[in-house]
């Protein structure tokens, strides 16, 4: 039953939101994990995975130009320890910045840990924009938290990363970016230099249940600094007691907010043994070449409109004549017809559907169907 009435994120014509089709490879790795079950609070209920977890972990950081790594649920956690490690280090009076274009889940742990109200710039063009951002580190002088985005969750956006860590670094501002979406560009050669300015951060978040093709829960928050790990430590004799930890046993309460934890780390590291960075970058560019290709149909379409070429994978389009009304509800006959799943987005004041290419296996027709589906649903 639960199959049968499934949103199937294989289907080319499921394309709402960053929800990837599993690789078969990782979807097997995780049901070993399931089939296992070692927890990752204490080093004798998982081994190996606790070395598999390190080694991995520490090895993705350092792709994105930081030092180590904790593994977690995705995004809105690692925005969660983001913020924390930020104020462990700098204070409760540190202040969060960042674009309307953040993650909501960005002012929702500011709130959670008791900082100031963030300051929110207006992001009009879908970006932060770094004379606006100037302007208010300039009127916020005291300790502040800037929030970059690689990748936004409306449109693929990403914010301009150099200009933003220049700008940190002459206010003296800490950086987080949230690159829970863009950070799989990392894995292409072809595409790797958009998110140049990610090594400046002191926190970035990655999210591999997104650009990476993973079963969720496959998220991560990469670290500049691993010494602030230290805030994260906790004591439970049962867990670690101190002799353990003095006779060598690792202490793996530090490397999460959770107790008990699954080894998500195993699909992760089983996808890259077995497709390898330029595998998995293979892949990128095929869901970013087909993104292009669709956004390329609807702009020779005289009856849609293109917001505007994707940044990554996300095309927002809309038919030419119709309101936001009728494209709010375009979207839920195909959704509630079971013949296309897509999202929605509103930009520049108009609400746009929104179709995220994550499927490596999309074809040019499936791409001309699903254009060929909107058309039909829509009001004459």
């Amino acid at each position: 039953a639960l199959a049968a009435g499934a949103a199937d994120p294989a289907d080319p014509l499921c394309a709402a939101h960053l929800h990837c089709p599993p690789l078969a490879v990782a979807a097997a790795a995780d049901l070993a994990a399931s089939a296992l079950n070692p927890s990752l609070d204490s080093w004798d209920q998982a081994p190996a995975a606790s070395a598999l977890e390190a080694a991995v972990a520490r090895t993705l950081a350092r792709t994105a130009g930081l030092a180590d790594a904790l593994v977690t649920t995705g995004g809105t956690e690692s925005n969660q320890l983001a913020l924390l490690l930020a104020r462990e280090a700098h204070g409760r009076d540190l202040r969060l910045v960042c674009g309307a274009n953040a993650h909501h889940s960005l002012p929702r742990a500011a709130w959670l840990l008791g900082l100031p109200d963030p300051v929110v710039l207006p992001a009009p063009a879908g970006t932060l924009d770094p004379a606006a951002l100037d302007a208010a580190l300039t009127a916020h002088p005291g300790l502040t938290l800037v929030a970059a985005t690689a990748g936004t969750t409306d449109a693929g956006l990403i914010d301009p990363l150099p200009e933003i860590a220049g700008l940190c670094t002459a206010h003296g501002a800490r950086l987080h970016i949230d690159a829970a979406y863009g950070g799989g560009l990392l894995f292409s050669d072809r595409h790797r230099d958009r998110l140049a300015g990610l090594e400046a951060a002191h926190t970035v978040t990655l999210d591999l249940h997104k650009l990476g093709w993973q079963p969720a829960a496959a998220g991560l928050i990469a670290v500049a600094r691993p010494g602030e790990l230290a805030a994260l430590h906790q004591r439970a004799d049962y867990l670690n007691a101190d002799d353990d930890t003095e006779a060598g046993l690792p202490d793996l309460l530090g490397r999460s907010l959770r107790t008990t934890r699954r080894p998500d780390i195993l699909k992760i590291a089983v996808t890259l043994r077995t497709l390898g960075r330029s595998g998995l970058g293979t892949l990128v560019d095929q869901v970013c070449t087909r993104a292009r290709e669709f956004a390329a149909l609807v702009r020779e379409h005289p009856g849609f409109d293109l917001y505007d070429r994707p940044a990554i994978s996300t095309v927002l389009f809309r038919p030419a004549t119709a309101d936001d009304t009728a494209v709010a509800t375009v979207r839920r006959r195909l959704l509630h017809e079971g013949r296309a799943v897509l999202g929605r987005a509103r930009l520049d004041g108009r609400l746009w559907l929104k179709a995220t290419v994550l499927n490596p296996h999309t074809r040019p027709d499936d791409l001309a169907h699903l254009l060929e589906l909107v058309e039909g649903s829509t009001p004459a």
